[in-house]
C-alpha cells in the first residue's frame, strides 16, 4: 500500500489509517484487519482516489457507519473509504440538503427539534445518510424513501449526477444503488413537513423509551438480523423454536430480542455469521419461511 499512500499524500485526497480493525468501525465490534482506511474531503477527491485504486487493481469498499453489515474476521487487502467529511448540512424552510456521511439518528433530532417533521421513524437507527439510502432505513411504517427528493451520486463511470425519487427503485430495504453497484451516494435532499415541535419531540421520546424496553441496546449488535415475512414477524418465528438465547462462541441471539444478535462476549464475526444461518435453516425446518438476512457480509471471499 506504500505506493497508494503517496498517492494519497501526493493529491492531498484526505486523512487515513493503516492496518486498522475494522471492529473499531462496526456496530457489531467485529472484523479483521483493513489495510487502508481513507476519509477523502471532497467528491472530486473521491474520485481521483477511485481512479488510483482501479488504476493499480486495488479493491476498495464503500462503508457508512458499519452498523448493518458482519465483517468477516480476516484481513482485507484493500482499502474501506468512510465518507464522514461528507457531513455538510443545509436548511432551507422544510429542504434538507445534507451529505452522505451526516450521521442519520442526529439528523434526526436537529431536525426534529427545528419542528420540522418527517424523520421521526430514525431516532433509533445507527447510520449514515448515505447508507440510510442505500438500504432504504426505515421504521414505525415509514422509511427514507417517504422524505427523499433526490440524490446526488458518483456513477461507476466516475461522473457527478442526480437522481429522482422516481428513479430510486425503493422498495422494503432496498434501493437503486442497493441493485446497482458502483453507484455512490454522496448526497441527499429531503423535504420534511411543518409540524408541532413538542408533539415530534414526544413520540421521539415515547419510541426511545420502548426501544431502550424491548432491544437490546446495551450491547454491541447491527440492529434487526432478518426482514419480516409478510404477515408476520422474525423475531416470533425465532422465539418460537426456541433460539432465543442460543449461543455460538461470544455470540448470542438476544434473550430480550430474537431478531437481534449480540456480541456477548468477544465474539468473532464467524460466531455471528453461524447463528444467523443456523436461525435461516431452523427456521426454514419448521417454519417452512425462507427469512431473508437483512444484514450485508463483507470480507468473506
Amino acid at each position: 500500500m506504500n505506493n497508494i499512500i503517496k498517492e494519497i499524500q501526493k493529491y492531498k485526497i484526505g486523512d487515513y489509517l493503516e492496518n486498522i480493525l475494522m471492529s473499531k468501525h462496526t456496530t457489531y465490534r467485529v472484523g479483521g484487519i483493513t489495510s487502508l482506511l481513507v476519509y477523502p474531503k471532497t467528491p472530486l477527491k473521491l474520485i481521483k482516489l477511485i481512479k488510483i485504486l482501479k488504476n493499480n487493481n486495488i479493491k476498495y469498499r464503500i462503508l457508512g457507519n458499519g452498523s448493518n453489515v458482519v465483517f468477516g474476521d480476516k484481513l482485507y487487502d484493500g482499502v474501506i473509504i468512510k465518507l464522514d467529511a461528507f457531513n455538510h448540512l443545509k436548511i432551507k424552510d422544510n429542504f434538507i440538503t445534507v451529505g452522505a456521511g451526516y450521521d442519520l439518528i442526529k439528523l434526526a433530532y436537529e431536525l426534529s427539534e427545528m419542528g420540522l417533521s418527517g424523520l421521526e421513524f430514525a431516532g433509533g437507527i445507527p447510520g449514515k445518510i448515505g447508507g440510510s439510502i442505500y438500504m432504504n432505513a426505515g421504521a414505525y411504517n415509514a422509511d427514507m424513501a417517504s422524505i427523499t427528493s433526490k440524490i446526488k451520486v458518483i456513477t461507476p463511470d466516475l461522473e457527478i449526477k442526480e437522481i429522482e425519487n422516481k428513479d430510486l427503485d425503493f422498495g422494503y430495504r432496498k434501493s437503486f444503488l442497493k441493485n446497482n453497484a458502483g453507484y455512490i451516494c454522496i448526497e441527499a435532499t429531503l423535504v420534511l413537513k411543518p409540524a408541532n415541535r413538542d408533539d415530534i419531540l414526544k413520540l421521539i421520546k415515547d419510541r426511545r423509551e420502548k426501544r431502550l424496553s424491548s432491544q437490546p441496546l446495551e450491547y454491541p449488535s447491527a440492529g434487526s438480523v432478518f426482514r419480516n415475512p409478510q404477515n408476520d414477524y422474525a423475531g416470533r418465528l425465532i422465539e418460537d423454536i426456541g433460539l432465543k438465547g442460543h449461543m455460538i462462541g461470544g455470540a448470542q441471539i438476544s434473550s430480550k430480542h430474537a431478531n437481534f444478535i449480540i456480541n456477548y462476549n468477544q465474539a468473532k464475526a464467524e460466531d455471528i455469521k453461524q447463528l444467523i444461518y443456523l436461525i435461516k435453516d431452523e427456521v426454514k425446518n419448521k417454519h417452512g419461511i425462507e427469512l431473508q438476512i437483512e444484514q450485508e457480509f463483507i470480507n468473506w471471499e
